[in-house]
């Protein structure tokens, strides 16, 4: 099978993706209208620690078709190391901006995991934004592992809704190796999504631009869930620190930078 080779920039030694944002979102879509299966990671600074500290997690991580930069930290690590006109290519914008291109491609899309009252706010909004959009189906997902039974008949329900798009919010990691474990299962593009869907359903509230592109979007959700978020801040911002700033002094790209292309690098078999 013929495919698109992607460039990428390591950091913390897993391979980020690295596009412009655009054309990230148009690889993707065009993996949705052929409903290929290919898995697409959003990853911050928690993402890359998490690789870092669990080798099984590494290795679904390593394996995904797409490791999109969503937090900050990780565009500033790249353009460090040469590729100078990287983007953020975040959770939110990648959903907003496939819905909007999906419903002129006649792609569906299909919402899997979080909870029934957040599905149904978010189908609400979805109606109104973007009123030509074919939701193929919402299924919330329970907090424990699917029994076997269950988890094919959701791999049915998914695959005989003809979505192109699954958007998947289960948390890091755990939707990462949901995605992992449906590859070749699933015929469509998923996306671990995270926390995008309350943000969009209105249960929270997304940080105003400027402190998005000053990098401190974690410091604002950190108000917002300060309980929920105080293990997870104080023990990966400081490890990721250490370990950028490592990389950095032992990389030759970071003194003398490389020119990386930010469009398709070629084809192969």
């Amino acid at each position: 099978m013929v495919g698109i080779f992607l460039p990428k920039q390591r950091v913390l030694d897993f391979p980020i993706t690295a596009l412009r944002f655009e054309d990230q979102i148009q690889t993707i879509l065009r993996w949705a209208i052929a409903r290929e299966s290919k898995t697409v990671c959003v990853a911050n600074v928690h993402m890359l620690m998490e690789a870092h500290w669990n080798p099984e997690f590494a290795s679904v991580l390593n394996n995904a078709d797409i490791i999109t930069p969503d937090g900050m930290p990780l565009v500033w690590m790249m353009r460090l190391l040469g590729v100078r006109y990287q983007d953020r290519v975040a959770g939110m914008d990648i959903f907003l901006a496939l819905c909007k291109l999906a419903q002129t491609q006649n792609v569906s899309v299909f919402f899997a995991g979080s909870q029934p009252d957040i599905l149904s706010l978010m189908q609400k909004r979805l109606e109104q934004e973007f009123p030509k959009l074919k939701i193929a189906g919402m299924e919330p997902l329970p907090f424990r592992p699917l029994t076997e039974t269950e988890d094919k008949a959701l791999i049915k329900m998914i695959n005989n809704s003809g979505a192109g798009l699954v958007f998947v919010s289960l948390g890091c990691p755990k939707q990462e190796k949901w995605m992992a474990q449906h590859q070749d299962k699933i015929k469509a593009v998923m996306i671990g999504v995270g926390g995008v869907f309350p943000v969009y359903a209105g249960i929270h509230k997304r940080a105003p631009r400027l402190v998005r592109d000053l990098g401190f979007e974690w410091l604002y959700r950190w108000l917002q869930e300060p309980r929920r978020l105080w293990n997870r801040y104080t023990q990966t911002i400081p490890a990721f620190m250490w370990l950028a700033l490592k990389q950095l002094l032992m990389s030759s790209s970071f003194s003398t930078p490389f020119r990386i292309r930010e469009r398709y690098l070629g084809w192969r078999d």
